[in-house]
């Protein structure tokens, strides 16, 4: 006779192996705006449902507020991991679908004190408010309290044991003033899944029914003893630490490891970077490397360069180049007279800036911004990286140089005599995955601002323009010179020559080029690109005289003199000065 729970065990984990899955967690970022909102009840719906339809993986805080009862949640079922905190608050709808919410990470922490905080969830008339949390996968918290007051009609779940859930004993639970107790998360048509004889322990981390626990790496669950065993398969994963392609591991595979046949570190080719709680292969497109890390600054002693392809931190060689935080910051919540001298210089805003809902009267568009080039968007404002609004004496944007918003969308409304925005084409600026860019309303109209001449520059092309003349253009119709779209470049006429470079910039040739009449003077940047040379000729390169003491690094000091021809030859092998 055999121990029935040890086949029962067996057969499942064979069927359990078999059906393993394989699949990529959507990551989202999160928010930090707290009780704040943007616009109407639909504007922050569409906001929310914008930002979490689909995703799985939360990478920052979920904040749900201010939210009426007649809105449909139920993109928010996927969710299983939040890396900072939950906030749900002053809402009147009676469920939130949080059901296959897992582990809520703490990395940030609402009033610094809670990862979950549910307060003020009823209206002031009528009965719709929240009955039931429904969390009831929620099995780990591991940074930070609970905080669940004023909820006049939540029953279900206030009352869990919470510390069974909350990785730190030390922190807060505050629980009070809800309405009457009820000990589970939802109303008791139970969701909690039905144990037969035969169904594996692990499965629903119930350890103390075999002979021994999940993997430290584990979190609560784990369908087997090994760090790969934490879930039924990778999709639904709940790790401690990290999680590497299905496996729970304390650190991702790092970007050197020990060779111990040469005694020295390699680079490792299965390198992966620590992204929130993931291993990935490659950083997100607004993301930074640090090192084995994504990161979304660089460290005050990096700067951020771009090689092959991807962003990186390097140690800076001197002076960094001057990031300045933004708003956003504990210490600076509006950009004002007190402290606008704090960005002289800075060529990098940590943070945010663009903003902007108030503006000197006597600046009709946006060009202290003009050397901006890109908008990250690492932190947005209820879903957008760009805002303008409320602004009557803006007439153009004035943003010339912006060719990049990484992540975000845009909000540019009510600013009664803004043109030339309709110009610009939007999408080809967006680099975030999800993103909106049909919120302009209430400017003006563009019928207007044609009929009274606010268009775009001819030298412009399709792609629009931030304001009237040809420095103003997102991109050329023909050549750019300096930041101007031009005509033509001086190929064979006027001063300096010029050649086209790739992006269709006019670029001075070398100053030892001869300017040609009627044909290119150079083809390229360099004294070897130069048709002819004004000077002398030295090799493929145009200079001003021939090398005379020049050591080669092999056989020493080289002597030349000019022929006739105004060609570089060497001197006699016997001459030692020349």
């Amino acid at each position: 006779t055999q121990d029935p729970l040890s086949v029962g065990m067996i057969s499942a984990t064979v069927l359990f192996v078999s059906l393993l899955c394989v699949c990529l967690s959507v990551v989202c970022p999160g928010t930090q705006n707290g009780l704040s909102s943007t616009g109407s009840q639909e504007i922050q719906y569409n906001l929310i449902k914008d930002r979490y339809d689909g995703c799985e993986i939360i990478m920052g805080n979920l904040e749900i507020t201010q939210i009426e009862s007649c809105w449909d949640f139920s993109f928010l079922k996927e969710i299983r991991e939040v890396t900072g905190y939950v906030l749900i608050a002053m809402n009147h709808f009676q469920e939130i679908p949080l059901g296959q919410l897992r582990v809520i990470r703490g990395n940030s922490l609402y009033e610094r004190r809670f990862a979950l905080s549910v307060f003020f969830n009823y209206p002031k008339d009528g009965s719709n408010g929240l009955r039931q949390l429904g969390l009831a996968n929620l099995t780990e918290i591991l940074e930070g309290g609970v905080q669940i007051i004023n909820n006049k009609y939540l029953s279900y779940a206030p009352w869990i044991f919470w510390r069974d859930i909350i990785s730190d004993n030390s922190a807060p639970i505050d629980i009070q003033h809800n309405g009457e107790r009820g000990w589970c998360w939802v109303s008791p048509i139970s969701h909690i899944p039905k144990l037969s004889q035969d169904t594996p322990s692990y499965m629903y981390g119930l350890s103390f029914l075999l002979s021994g626990p999940c993997h430290e790496s584990c979190g609560d669950y784990c369908w087997g003893p090994n760090e790969d065993q934490c879930q039924i398969c990778e999709c639904q994963i709940a790790c401690r630490h990290f999680n590497d392609s299905g496996a729970c591991v304390p650190q991702c595979p790092q970007t050197l490891i020990y060779n111990k046949q040469t005694f020295q570190m390699d680079t490792n080719p299965n390198a992966k970077y620590q992204y929130g709680s993931i291993c990935v292969s490659q950083c997100p497109t607004n993301f930074v490397v640090d090192d084995s890390s994504c990161v979304s600054v660089c460290p005050p002693d990096k700067m951020e360069v771009e090689r092959g392809g991807q962003k990186q931190c390097e140690l800076c060689s001197g002076l960094c180049p001057k990031v300045c935080e933004g708003t956003g910051a504990e210490h600076r919540q509006t950009v004002d007279s007190s402290n606008i001298d704090s960005f002289i210089n800075c060529t990098k805003i940590q943070g945010n800036i663009l903003n902007i809902q108030s503006w000197p009267k006597e600046l009709n568009d946006l060009s202290v911004f003009s050397s901006l080039t890109t908008i990250q968007g690492r932190s947005l404002y209820k879903h957008f990286s760009l805002m303008v609004m409320h602004i009557h004496t803006l007439t153009s944007l004035g943003l010339r140089s912006l060719r990049e918003i990484s992540d975000g969308s845009a909000y540019i409304s009510q600013n009664a005599n803004l043109c030339y925005h309709h110009t610009v084409n939007w999408p080809q600026m967006f680099r975030g995955r999800r993103v909106r860019v049909n919120n302009f309303n209430n400017n003006r109209p563009l019928a207007e601002c044609v009929a009274e001449g606010h268009v775009c520059d001819p030298l412009c092309s399709d792609s629009g323009c931030w304001g009237p003349g040809p420095d103003q253009c997102v991109s050329c119709r023909n050549y750019r010179r300096d930041g101007t779209c031009v005509a033509s470049c001086n190929f064979h006429t006027g001063a300096p020559r010029e050649f086209a470079g790739s992006d269709g910039e006019c670029v001075a040739c070398h100053p030892e080029c001869k300017p040609q009449s009627g044909t290119s003077s150079c083809t390229g940047l360099g004294a070897d690109k130069c048709m002819a040379c004004t000077n002398l000729r030295d090799g493929p390169y145009c200079m001003s005289f021939c090398p005379t003491g020049v050591n080669d690094g092999q056989r020493g000091l080289i002597f030349k003199y000019p022929n006739r021809e105004g060609h570089c030859e060497p001197c006699h092998h016997n001459c030692t000065q020349g």
